[in-house]
């Protein structure tokens, strides 16, 4: 396999512009297009780059582990300058907003909203409704931000994850656009794209007492403990509809726990988020959602401390 074709294959599962590929390999638009092109070829130290992107987003990246150790200890001494991590965000409207506005646009986002980040915050901040904009997605806007909302007030008082909360969120998000918001599906379903099998329906119950279970436990490795929860839940897919946005909100409640900031979870990384997940659920090996995760969080620590 050539240059060109790795190129085209990265930018096809990353949904990256040119520019932004270019801008991760560390060199101009034009450097980039000449490559693409096939006029000119890219030095070694490039094309090892490119060679690792290729892997990354094919699922055949191996994480070092004296890298993603070290990306964990890092994020655990961010962790340790703050008392209280969810008190933190609740006493500061700056941050709280923040976090409101990148969570619900980005996990909306990932799931196909059109809506932008700035139309997003006029939604949920200034209850504006946007011109030539699906009413369901902006009532999704809503309904996500009201879901965080419940989220952060809930683990105030309770400081427990259990499926009451989860069937609550679930059923907020989906209020006014489906009858069995706040329910677990009884039929079969697919995730769409992907040759993940979800949970026999029948079995999402118990499938999801077990989970619950699970996440309310203490790890020593919290980041491999929520990644691994993360991917089991999506795999289950308790829902009609509405898993991914209400597994990322259970895994921000499960960082929280630990007093870690919430994960942003970027849209341009959909696919590289989809790849990581989809070989923790088929190859059982959860080391990429790992590190995707620690760059999140990293994300969500920056929020955090206003950087």
């Amino acid at each position: 396999m050539n240059i060109q074709e790795k190129l085209k294959i990265i930018q096809g599962l990353s949904g990256l512009t040119q520019t932004k590929i270019a801008a991760k390999i560390g060199v101009s638009f034009v450097a980039f297009n000449n490559w693409w092109t096939g006029k000119s070829k890219p030095r070694k130290g490039h094309e090892n780059l490119i060679d690792e992107l290729y892997k990354e987003y094919t699922g055949q990246k191996v994480i070092p582990e004296n890298i993603l150790t070290a990306k964990k200890d890092l994020l655990a001494k961010r962790s340790k300058k703050h008392e209280g991590v969810l008190e933190l965000i609740l006493k500061n409207s700056d941050i709280y907003n923040q976090l409101l506005l990148s969570l619900t646009y980005n996990s909306n986002k990932i799931e196909g909203s059109t809506l932008s980040e700035d139309e997003t915050a006029d939604i949920i901040f200034n209850d504006r409704s946007i011109p030539n904009k699906s009413i369901v997605e902006q009532l999704e806007a809503k309904n996500h931000q009201a879901a965080l909302r419940f989220l952060f007030q809930h683990l105030k008082t309770a400081r427990k994850i259990d499926e009451e909360m989860i069937m609550k969120m679930h059923g907020m998000l989906m209020n006014g656009i489906r009858d069995d918001a706040g329910i677990y599906r009884n039929h079969g379903v697919r995730i769409t794209g992907s040759n993940v099998p979800t949970a026999n329906y029948v079995k999402v119950p118990q499938l999801m007492k077990a989970v619950v279970e699970n996440l309310n436990k203490k790890h020593k490795d919290s980041i491999a403990h929520v990644s691994d929860v993360h991917a089991q839940f999506e795999q289950i897919h308790p829902f009609s509809d509405g898993n991914g946005r209400v597994g990322r909100m259970v895994l921000t409640a499960m960082l929280l726990k630990y007093n870690f900031a919430p994960a942003v979870i970027k849209q341009e990384e959909k696919r590289l988020y989809y790849a990581c997940l989809r070989r923790a659920q088929l190859k059982n090996d959860s080391t990429q959602l790992e590190d995707f995760v620690c760059d999140a969080l990293a994300i969500g620590f920056d929020i955090l401390e206003r950087k």
